[in-house]
């Protein structure tokens, strides 16, 4: 997720298709995330209930001959900036708005010359409005999602690209200390090595952001930065496309995020993180790194959890050492001893007691940063396990559990709110509020307090 303060485009499995999907289970509170065009782009949005970075809208048909034109609705976050009205009054206002900005770039050292040609017959793409507020469905679960990511034509496209560029990986490396296997990782979640970018104009759509609707400040720097990227000329206008939220290239950066991590790795004058393998690799290395990667570390590690466990414990803010995890009786999946004993890992349980545990370490806190999701940041690790060539994740799934719709969810954060449970606003997105409210409601029942949301537990909500 480098700084993907945006939503997400669409998420397209191996073969291309479309797919919706989410881990409704594993949210990660309030997401900002970096990027916005690839296939997370729209995962996170959905993961994370939040603004990341160009999640597509609800499914409908596309006009013919041509992209879907705005609905002329109210947005559904109910913002007073996101109303038809206000809408339509913002994009008239759109070219003052734009020329307005002038000032802002000036003082960004932009010349008058390519300010004027980088912005000349830019119109407002008002379909954004509707993306901007987009609430799909969830359909799918955290297993369903890391089938989608994790297959085996990904992963054998991921080795190419590691054979490929080894010279580039390898400089990499040895320059920033990051793990090529997860470099290599987020560009084939976040573009399927570069095959599914985004195909909207970065300044068309982040000066739509910056002129009309509810995100305006944000994206207003976005914005300006874009045009730096094109006054300096590391990128050219027609690099610069991707998501709608104003994400581009292989790994997803926005355009502030470029500026602060995007390195010139061959020398050559230019960053280029489109189409320059050297670039592009150094420069997600480098995101990483300064977001605090730890070398020759690992992400975290599958584990046993023992029947009777605490779930109260499965908590990001938890923190224990590998030791604390094994008296309570954790043992790593594969049988394998945990290499140090005082390093310290949270658990995390994405499917509750009926699934999988993870030990997660600081490298994942990293990667959580470039996209805030754990089912991103999950997905992210096991793929680069995959290419180092280890196997799938040992225990099974609960595939047999059924994903709850939006508004069972709704309805299951309104019970714990009528129960005393739940302190928040129903909405039907899954952050950590919801789960602590879940997880005491499963406590007071005897129930294992994993925060897990089931049908079977939503019946007992019901029942009280």
């Amino acid at each position: 997720m480098m700084r993907r303060n945006v939503m997400l485009t669409a998420l397209k499995a191996g073969a291309g298709a479309a797919v919706v999907v989410t881990a409704l289970t594993v949210v990660s509170g309030s997401a900002v995330a970096q990027s916005g065009g690839g296939p997370l782009n729209f995962l996170d949005g959905l993961i994370t209930g939040t603004l990341t970075k160009g999640n597509p809208a609800p499914t409908q048909p596309p006009a013919a001959g041509g992209p879907q034109p705005w609905s002329g609705e109210d947005g559904a976050s109910g913002h007073p900036l996101m109303t038809a009205a206000a809408i339509r009054e913002a994009a008239g206002n759109f070219d003052n708005c734009v020329a307005g900005m002038w000032p802002d770039a000036a003082r960004r050292n932009i010349t008058q010359d390519n300010f004027q040609r980088f912005t000349a017959g830019l119109s407002p793409d008002l379909r954004i409005m509707d993306l901007l507020d987009a609430q799909p469905e969830f359909t799918k679960s955290i297993w369903d999602y890391l089938d989608i990511l994790v297959n085996d034509n990904r992963l054998a496209k991921g080795r190419e690209v590691l054979a490929k560029y080894k010279p580039q990986f390898d400089a990499a490396e040895r320059a920033y200390g990051v793990d090529r296997y997860i470099v290599a990782s987020i560009w084939g979640i976040e573009s399927n090595y570069s095959t599914q970018i985004g195909d909207r104009s970065v300044l068309q759509s982040t000066a739509t952001l910056a002129c009309i609707g509810r995100r305006q400040a944000y994206f207003k720097d976005e914005f300006l930065s874009a045009l730096e990227i094109l006054n300096r000329g590391d990128l050219r206008p027609e690099q610069l496309r991707g998501s709608w939220a104003g994400a581009f290239g292989p790994t997803q950066f926005m355009p502030t995020a470029f500026k602060r991590f995007a390195v010139d790795a061959d020398g050559d004058g230019r960053r280029d993180v489109v189409d320059n393998p050297a670039d592009l690799i150094a420069s997600t290395a480098n995101n990483l790194k300064k977001d605090g990667w730890q070398s020759g570390q690992s992400w975290g590690y599958e584990v046993v959890v023992p029947q009777g466990f605490n779930y109260m414990l499965a908590d990001r803010a938890k923190s224990m050492s590998f030791r604390q995890w094994e008296q309570l009786g954790l043992r790593r999946a594969n049988g394998q001893p945990f290499p140090t004993s005082a390093e310290k890992a949270y658990l995390l349980a994405p499917a509750g007691a009926q699934g999988p545990g993870f030990l997660m370490l600081q490298n994942f806190r990293v990667i959580m940063k470039y996209n805030p999701a754990e089912a991103y940041a999950l997905a992210i690790g096991h793929f680069a396990d995959r290419l180092r060539g280890a196997p799938p994740f040992v225990q099974a799934w609960p595939r047999e559990e059924r994903t709850l719709s939006r508004g069972e969810r709704l309805e299951l954060q309104q019970l714990l709110a009528e129960r005393g449970f739940y302190r928040g606003t129903p909405d039907g997105q899954f952050g950590g509020q919801t789960r602590e409210a879940l997880r005491n409601f499963q406590a007071s029942i005897g129930a294992p307090a994993d925060g897990f949301a089931t049908s079977d537990v939503l019946e007992r909500l019901r029942a009280r």
